[in-house]
Parts: structure tokens; sequence; C-alpha cells
């Protein structure tokens, strides 16, 4: 049986603003609980039609509004920062909130290059830091001894006596071979590029080697979402998705994603229909059972039980349903 997680972005859909998008992320987590999702993580985006760019500020809101189910980043953007100030913020939450804390890390920027810059105006390293970070990170989160790291003696506060789960996100056999390399746990985003996983996931659990922070492989897939009553209900909510998708890719993405009844009009042409097929591979689309179908083909396919699911509806209510849907036709 698979096990199913939820990713928001906290998408504000046109015409909405970031306190209600805020607002309704929190009730989503809720509704996540009582449904028994398993995680539930949130992304770190510097861009106008996201809300949140700060997953260490909002998870404490969302773990202290829920009671159970894990909470975590989708992922911090660990180049923009300290390797060991993360592993702070997070040995914190994991103090506050113990058992239930997620750190999803990845290497995208999550914004324009303009906001990378800022992030990054007193970043004065050189090359790909990225693995050294990962290596950090380990150190930090484990009170690693080590007596020949650089900052040798230095300890991540406060010190406790678990550990947040550290994943590692990405959408490329590089970042795979990293996670396995380190001995993390590593989440693929297929949501993001489009391409099939399958291998990847698979190379990762094949070559994974031990760590102090890890024994075992442990690995998700995620992907983009709608799903409705029927087949034909979730395609006709899809194309706000599949709208916006086509204006992001054209930079026309500032206004947020429009309504299905709007989308509904818009004359694809062929180009853009292509360009749509291309981007259904992002995305599992149809009623629960047609969804469900789909996951345990993938299952099989990635060799993996777990599958985080990111729904992107302009209707809040139309997410929430589709969450609600697929747990009714699961039954945990």
């Amino acid at each position: 049986m698979v096990r199913l997680s939820i990713l928001d972005q906290s998408a504000i859909p046109r015409g909405g603003n970031a306190r209600e998008a805020l607002a309704n992320t929190v009730t989503l987590a809720q509704a996540a609980e009582q449904l028994g999702y398993h995680r539930f993580w949130i992304s770190e985006h510097h861009l106008e039609t996201l809300a949140h760019s700060s997953p260490e500020v909002l998870i404490p809101h969302i773990a202290a509004n829920t009671s159970t189910i894990r909470i975590g980043s989708g992922g911090v953007m660990l180049p923009h920062y300290s390797a060991y100030k993360v592993a702070e913020n997070f040995r914190l939450l994991e103090a506050l909130y113990p058992g239930r804390i997620d750190l999803g890390v990845g290497r995208a920027p999550g914004g324009i290059p303009l906001a990378t810059m800022a992030l990054q105006e007193n970043n004065h390293s050189h090359g790909d830091s990225y693995p050294q970070q990962i290596e950090d990170l380990i150190h930090y989160l484990t009170g690693s001894t080590n007596e020949n790291h650089r900052y040798r003696g230095l300890k991540a506060m406060p010190e406790i006596d678990t550990v947040p789960e550290l994943w590692l996100l990405g959408s490329s056999g590089g970042s795979a071979g990293l996670a396995s390399g380190q001995g993390i746990s590593y989440a693929f985003a297929q949501f993001i590029s489009g391409q099939h996983g399958g291998s990847v996931v698979q190379s990762y659990q094949r070559q994974f080697r031990p760590s102090t922070i890890q024994q075992q492989p442990q690995a998700l897939a995620a992907f983009f979402m709608v799903c409705a009553e029927t087949d034909e209900e979730a395609e006709w909510q899809a194309r706000s998705m599949d709208l916006q998708m086509l204006r992001i890719a054209r930079g026309e993405a500032g206004e947020g994603i429009i309504p299905p009844e709007e989308a509904a009009q818009y004359e694809f042409s062929p180009y853009e229909l292509q360009h749509i097929r291309e981007n259904r591979k992002r995305m599992l689309v149809g009623s629960p059972h047609t969804i469900l179908r789909q996951l345990q083909q993938l299952s099989d396919e990635y060799g993996t039980e777990e599958f985080m699911l990111a729904a992107m509806s302009y209707y809040f209510e139309d997410k929430l349903e589709g969450y609600q849907l697929l747990a009714g036709a699961l039954e945990w």
C-alpha cells in the first residue's frame, strides 16, 4: 500500500492574497493530519505568486496547530545559507516538536536571479560548495566529534537526543548520487522536471551508504496533482494548471493561477497542446481511483511506497476536496 504526503506551496490565486494563502496552508495541514497523510512539507520560494519564503518560520506555526503529522521543508535552498545556521534552526524545531521535523534541502535558487543575488550578497564561496554543505549539515545535526572538521568542537545548539530527518531534494541522477553517498533520504521532484525518476530512485537505493544520521535508504517521489470525483471534473480543474505552466514558461505568471472557468475558454495552439502533454508528465490528474492506479504503477517503477503530492487548484475548496477524496479511496 502506498504512503501519501503533501507538499504545499501556498500559491496565491489571481485575486487572492498572501494572508489567505497562508491561512489555507494551515487549514490544509490540519486536514492532512486528520485524513492520515504522513508528512506535510512547505517550500521555499522567492516569487510573487507563492506566499512563503521561510520554511523555518512557518514550520513551527503549522506544528503548533497540529499534533502528530510530520512537518518539514521541501525544501530549504541551502546554497543561500550557512549550514551551521540551518542546523541550529532545525535542531531547535526538533527540540520543540520531537520526532516530527523533516529538513529537506535543495540547491535550486527558488526565485528570480535578482533574488538569488540578494540572498547570496555576502557569500564569498567559490565553486560548488553544496556537497560540503551537506556534509556539514550531517556533522552539525548529529553532534559529530570529527576532529578533522574545520570547525571541530563547534556544536549546533540546542543539544537534544533526537535528530530531524534529513532529505535531499533533487530531479537528477547527480542529486541522487549525492544523497546515496552521504547516506541521507532522497526526494525525487518529478513535478519540477517531468523526467521519469524510476531509474534514478532505484539507483539511489542500490548505492546507498549508511551514515551517522541514517542506516537505511528512504525515498519518495513528488508530483503535482489534480483530484476530483470524476476524471472529467479533474481534467476541467487541471486546465488552470495547464495554462499556468504555459504562462510560467513565457515569463507571464505574475497574476497567479486563474479560475478553471476562464481557463476553459482559452484556445490552445498545437504548439501549446504539445507543451501541455509534456507538462502532464509532472502531474497526476483524475478521479481518486485513477490516481491510485497510477500511484501503484509508479510504486513498482520507482521501488518506493511513498509519494508526495502538490495540489495547485485555483479554489482552495477543490484542493481540499481532492485530498479528502484520495484519502477516502485509499482507506488507511
